[in-house]
């Protein structure tokens, strides 16, 4: 089920459909106008241009550009960064198994990137190869509008497999002025006027001593934005026409399944979706990878997307880049976390043949045909009909036939792009600001190369 909002813009990040309750409830009648709450909050009426910034270090020119301690570029067809020499040895204590093991470790920081656009929120994801016995730690540091730095804060500790390590965000997160919310930075009090306006990622590569392993880092990169807090969105008018064939998966009929991984398959929307999308690119399991899951069990791939999705301290499949991570371990596929500005943002997209993955939070009333409501959920859009209404493969379906959805345009964008709405307790909440996930090969068109520049990812 939904997990409980956290004080931040962005929505429940594990999401299962909401209880019956909720979708019963009615919204009060602000909810259907562009009014701010009676509180005060102001809807801040149109946005800027583009209050989002997405920067990555992916080339071998890049790798090189940082500060090394012990890890070295590669170059090739796809660069990335391994480690040379370890820096040293650390011990660390699993807090999901208790287990202390040392490891060898080196790290790599980034050049300081100063935001185009001083930002309230940042995310940062990554795209790695961690072979048994490696891990990763990826950390950022801010340096706030008032010429303040934040600590060092962890971003996640991330392997593609679950033996070694648990892979895991880190709570407890803090300074005074900013917080880590799972996988989030963000700021206390934006209305403060207080923002962040550069960061360094810094990237620790672990791997078992005496072994000559070693973690390979393709891309790390992080969106900083500042989206203005609003109930509604300008509406957008339809473009391209398109629809993409990409495979249909509902997380529905795993309800129940493998409930260590959030409780089963009414919370895996994330995984299920990131496993169309992996598919349609043309990733595939093994019958060996997926043997540990039950025969009896349909879609196994998207029990397998769960299991190594799953967040160990959030205790839940909805961690924003442990998605990501999981969907560039298939070959030839790399994917970031990032906010679009608008439904014509997702037109550039899907008329280059780029499926992408929304993050939206709405009452029951509020999506025309969706037939429930919830506190937060991914779905994967795929394409817009003729009169520009969106086509989404929504896992929220009672079976893989019925994940094909067309919903309202005008409902949509602003359920997704929208930062503030009204639960069914009619309290305000948070929305996820346009919040997605782009996954997309590793050799790139000239037209998938520049649609994603039209959208700030390079």
């Amino acid at each position: 089920m939904s997990r409980a909002e956290q004080p931040s813009r962005r929505s429940v990040l594990a999401v299962a459909v909401a209880a019956a309750a909720m979708a019963g409830g009615a919204a009060p009648a602000a909810a259907a106008t562009t009014a701010a709450p009676a509180t005060g909050a102001k809807d801040a009426g149109p946005a800027p241009a583009r209050p989002i910034d997405y920067r990555a270090w992916t080339t071998y020119t890049d790798w090189r550009a940082g500060t090394a301690r012990g890890t070295r570029a590669v170059a090739g067809a796809r660069p990335g960064l391994e480690i040379a020499q370890p820096a040293g040895t650390t011990d660390y204590t699993d807090p999901h198994t208790g287990t202390t093991a040392t490891w060898e470790y080196a790290t790599w920081t980034s050049p300081v990137h100063r935001l185009s656009v001083p930002a309230t929120e940042a995310v940062a994801s990554w795209n790695a190869h961690t072979p048994a016995g490696t891990w990763i730690q990826v950390e950022l540091r801010g340096t706030y509008s008032d010429g303040t730095d934040t600590p060092w804060y962890v971003m996640g500790r991330w392997a593609a497999g679950d033996q070694d390590v648990k892979r895991t965000s880190v709570d407890g997160q803090r300074d005074g002025r900013s917080t880590i919310w799972t996988d989030t930075f963000s700021l206390d009090a934006p209305a403060s006027g207080l923002r962040l306006t550069s960061y360094r990622l810094r990237l620790t590569l672990h791997r078992r001593p005496g072994t000559r392993l070693t973690p390979t880092v393709w891309r790390i990169g992080a969106m900083g934005s500042d989206v203005p807090d609003r109930f509604t969105v300008p509406a957008s008018a339809p473009g391209v026409a398109k629809e993409l064939t990409v495979p249909r998966y509902s997380q529905s009929i795993h309800s129940g399944q493998y409930p260590e991984y959030d409780n089963g398959g009414e919370a895996w929307c994330s995984p299920t979706s990131s496993q169309m999308i992996i598919e349609y690119w043309g990733g595939r399991l093994t019958p060996e990878q997926l043997s540990w899951v039950d025969p009896s069990y349909a879609d196994p791939q998207v029990c397998n997307a769960a299991r190594y999705t799953y967040d160990y301290q959030y205790e839940g499949c909805g961690n924003w880049p442990f998605n990501a991570a999981y969907a560039a371990t298939f070959k030839d596929l790399q994917a970031v976390v990032t906010r679009l500005g608008s439904l014509t943002d997702l037109e550039t997209l899907i008329a280059a043949g780029i499926p992408a993955i929304t993050s939206q939070s709405f009452l029951n009333t509020e999506l025309t045909g969706a037939g429930y409501g919830t506190n937060g959920h991914l779905m994967t859009v795929i394409g817009f009909t003729a009169d520009g209404d969106v086509i989404a493969n929504d896992p929220a379906s009672p079976n893989d036939a019925a994940v094909r959805r067309v919903y309202r345009r005008r409902e949509f964008e602003n359920i997704w792009l929208r930062t503030k709405r009204y639960n069914a307790s009619g309290k305000v909440a948070s929305g996820s600001g346009g919040i997605c996930y782009l996954y997309f090969p590793t050799h790139l068109t000239g037209h998938q190369r520049k649609a994603l520049a039209a959208v700030g990812v390079s």
